[in-house]
């Protein structure tokens, strides 16, 4: 019995997935209703969502360089290659300072609306006027502004206004300002192309190709210019393939030429942007150019206006072979001087510049000066591109993060070198400086020898050839930046640029909605299903029962619909009826089984009043009857007899007269309408039943009967709630106890199954009442208990149907209950 107990314990955390698949399919009408309902609501969620579109467009990052960038003439360098130019082009496209000139360009704070069916539409690109905002003027923030077209090119503009406070926004200052707003509505006509000019407002209202027709009406909102810029920076750009030089762009939207035109102005302003970055070494070299230009034309003009003066008063004075060669020589020495000047003051500015500055953007470009070495020029560049690749990331990368320690590391490694190239270049221009000193030197040692007036002539000419070549190299740089400036193109091509073609919708993805709505229809009603399901504490059918207790299943009884409880009699060939000849043919086994000879008793039980003990007990005895067996049915539930009022008999005579000694066996006997059938009414309530069960006069009355009857049916009281039937298991040689469908709770089998444990009690079997394999609950189950027919293919014409009471038959059964209470 310990195991039993333990397997008993084992089987109540068991899952009934069969029978919870069932008792959905029961539930059928709710699916139906809230699947309906799921649906009706994605559908009214789809009909009123606006198309989503994308949009995208497609672009090439080049690494286009001037033909003129060469060692030797390059004014500016390859600022670190295609990939870090790509780098750089995403994050500018997702910046705020891009998409801000974009939306300034765009104008887009101002939004295009018209009624729909269900709301507003965004109708950008559709409407026959465009907005042109005056950006240095304060304009009135988030109110929908009514637009109605009339004749001849003017229209009718409204404001809606209550009282309270405006908010406006200067756009060009994106300063917000606060204004008490008008009592009443504002309303007025103008023409289009007039200027609106109002304490809140300054925009034209611009006629466009399209037609409008009079009376149209739409609405046009400024929005807050930073709300707007914020929205735009959520573009998407992707790399095409991952780590190629080609950009996709792509924007999501309710209107599809809005999308086009940003997408195409924003990479526009990207090449703009890009291509004024690129000439900006050019732009800053032609500045630096133009001044000395500038300052060597005035000194040329002095050295000139010197020489004129003094051929003027020295005619006579002029120069020889000899002497001309002298002015070459040192005007050669001169011109190589200079030259070695201007490298030495570049490389002490620049080891200036790299010593005590942290940004290397600005270092000038070596070729302005004449400077084609190639380790120093390949030096800049490394340290601008790692500078450049810096400032990035300073906005993105937290101070503290490694990538600066390992920047600042690499910069730092490639200036040391290249501060130990200049040094040592540095060294031997001051050697050949030195050098040319000492030519110049020689030359001027031969020119004191000549008369002093040549020397003063040839002083005058050697500064004007100086100068005149210092112009001369000066004005040819000055043109290769010109050329090189004319000759930059952008680094931005672009390949697709964004067009409706007619496709491009992503949402709202209304199958999606329907697929939510089946799922959330069916789950509501299956996790209610559920919920019933896990949480019943009543038994609803066999396989619950055997999970619940080692006690056998002996038969399961249909629900009656018949007026009373004389169902076998009344309605012999119903599905009931043939349930109560299964339960006999059953207990015909257990009495073989005991050997049982002679008289043989059946106790009838159950857990709790209301479960159908006493319809059990009157059907059963009918049953025996029937089969013309001498049958007796006794109600030995003393505290709540029921058994007469269904044989219309009266309870004033019965067991209890009997246990005292007030009648006779046969003074308490009573005949039935059923033949074969006699019945032993309770009798009127004692005060001791009890004690009346336990007595010596019960052992001889149940004597008695075995000496008269072939089957005793004993009808005692709930085993639950009394211990009355407990005192009557010792005449019993088989008890039956009643468990009702959906009525009988679970917690209720731990009495019967205590007592069995125990061996209080023995040869016990359960039967199941009122059970239901079809409907509501939904438990078609085929179970060998002796119950088979009546459910499933033999319920078809082998058994009558049910009987349903009839209005008038429920009025009967109540009144008989009153009269019984009375």
């Amino acid at each position: 019995m310990m195991e039993e107990e333990v397997d008993i314990r084992d089987q109540q955390h068991f899952f009934d997935f069969k029978g919870f698949l069932i008792k959905l399919l029961s539930f059928w009408p709710l699916f139906v209703i809230s699947l309906g309902i799921a649906f009706a609501y994605a559908h009214y969620i789809n009909v009123r969502k606006q198309a989503v579109y994308r949009m995208e467009n497609m672009i090439t990052i080049k690494d286009d360089q001037n033909p003129f960038f060469t060692s030797n003439t390059s004014l500016t360098f390859n600022w670190g290659g295609t990939t870090d130019k790509v780098q750089t082009a995403i994050i500018f496209l997702k910046s705020r300072s891009h998409n801000e000139k974009v939306v300034r360009e765009l104008q887009y704070y101002v939004d295009y609306l018209k009624q729909g069916e269900y709301h507003l539409n965004d109708v950008y690109g559709a409407t026959p006027f465009y907005v042109n905002v005056n950006e240095e003027a304060p304009q009135l923030l988030g109110k929908q502004i009514q637009i109605t077209i009339l004749e001849a090119g003017r229209y009718l503009m409204t404001i809606p206004f209550s009282g309270g406070n405006l908010t406006l926004q200067d756009y060009q200052t994106l300063e917000k300002t606060t204004t008490t707003a008008p009592d009443q509505d504002f309303q007025a006509e103008f023409a289009l192309g007039d200027q609106v000019v109002l304490p809140f407002l300054n925009i034209t209202l611009l006629p466009t190709t399209i037609e409008g027709r009079p009376g149209s009406e739409y609405f046009i909102r400024l929005n807050d210019f930073d709300a707007v810029v914020a929205r735009y920076k959520g573009i998407n750009v992707n790399q095409t393939p991952q780590g190629s030089s080609i950009l996709t762009l792509s924007l999501t939207g309710t209107n599809k030429a809005r999308l086009v035109d940003y997408l195409n102005a924003s990479v526009d302003v990207l090449s703009e942007d890009q291509l004024e970055r690129k000439n900006l070494f050019a732009t800053k070299t032609i500045r630096f150019i133009d001044s000395s230009l500038t300052r060597k034309s005035a000194e040329i003009a002095a050295v000139q206006e010197e020489l004129d003066n003094f051929r003027n008063n020295n005619s006579s004075v002029g120069l020889s072979g000899d002497e001309s060669a002298l002015v070459d020589r040192v005007t050669a020495y001169d011109a190589q001087k200079d030259n070695l000047q201007r490298q030495l003051s570049y490389y002490r500015d620049l080891e200036n510049y790299l010593l005590t500055r942290e940004s290397y953007e600005d270092v000038p470009a070596p070729s302005v000066v004449g400077i084609d070495e190639g380790s120093i020029s390949a030096a800049i560049g490394s340290i601008i591109d790692l500078s450049e690749q810096r400032k990035r990331y300073e906005y993105s990368v937290q101070p503290s993060a490694p990538i600066f320690q390992d920047l600042d590391r690499r910069i730092n490694a490639i200036k040391s070198v290249l501060l130990e190239n200049i040094s040592s270049t540095k060294t031997i221009l001051t050697k050949q400086l030195g050098e040319v000193n000492q030519d110049i030197a020689q030359v001027e040692s031969q020119m004191r020898k000549l008369p002093k007036e040549q020397q003063e002539l040839l002083g005058i000419q050697r500064r004007y050839t100086l100068n005149e070549n210092t112009y001369s190299v000066f004005l040819a740089k000055r043109s290769e930046a010109g050329i090189i400036k004319a000759a930059n193109v952008s680094d931005i091509q672009m390949i697709d640029s964004a067009k409706d073609t007619g496709g491009g919708q992503i949402g709202p993805n209304t199958r999606m909605n329907y697929v939510m709505a089946g799922v959330v229809g069916s789950v509501i009603p299956i996790a209610f299903v559920f919920l019933l399901f896990f949480f019943n504490t009543k038994i609803v059918n066999p396989k619950e029962i055997e999970r619940l207790s080692a006690i056998p299943v002996l038969g399961a009884v249909g629900k009656s619909r018949h007026e009373n409880n004389l169902v076998v009699l009344e309605q012999p060939r119903s599905a009931v009826s043939e349930s109560f000849r299964g339960l006999r043919s059953s207990l015909q086994f257990i009495y073989k089984k005991q050997q049982v000879e002679g008289a043989k008793t059946v106790m009838v039980t159950s857990s709790v009043s209301g479960e159908g003990k006493t319809f059990c007990s009157i059907n059963m005895a009918t049953v025996f009857a029937l089969s013309e067996k001498k049958t007796v049915l006794v109600g030995l539930d003393l505290r709540k007899p029921k058994i007469f009022d269904d044989f219309e008999l009266k309870n004033d005579k019965g067991v209890v007269n009997y246990l005292i000694g007030d009648a006779s066996l046969g003074e308490v006997i009573q005949n039935t309408r059923i033949p074969h059938l006699d019945l032993v009414l309770a009798g009127p309530v004692p005060p001791n039943p009890s004690e009346l069960l336990m007595s010596e006069a019960m052992d001889e009355f149940i004597a008695e009967l075995k000496k008269t009857y072939d089957y005793i049916v004993l009808d005692t009281p709930p085993i639950g709630l009394v211990t009355d039937a407990l005192e009557l298991v010792a005449y019993a040689d088989a008890a039956l106890y009643v468990i009702r469908q959906n009525y009988t709770k679970k917690g209720m089998l731990a009495v019967i199954n205590e007592k069995y444990k125990r061996k209080e009690i023995k040869n016990v079997s359960f039967v199941l009442n009122c059970f239901q394999t079809r409907g509501r609950y939904g438990y078609g189950y085929g179970y060998g208990y002796g119950y088979g027919y009546g459910y499933g293919a033999y319920g078809n014409g082998y058994h009558q149907e049910d009987y349903r009471p009839s209005l008038r038959g429920k009025l009967k059964k109540l009144i008989r209950k009153l009269k019984r209470r009375a």
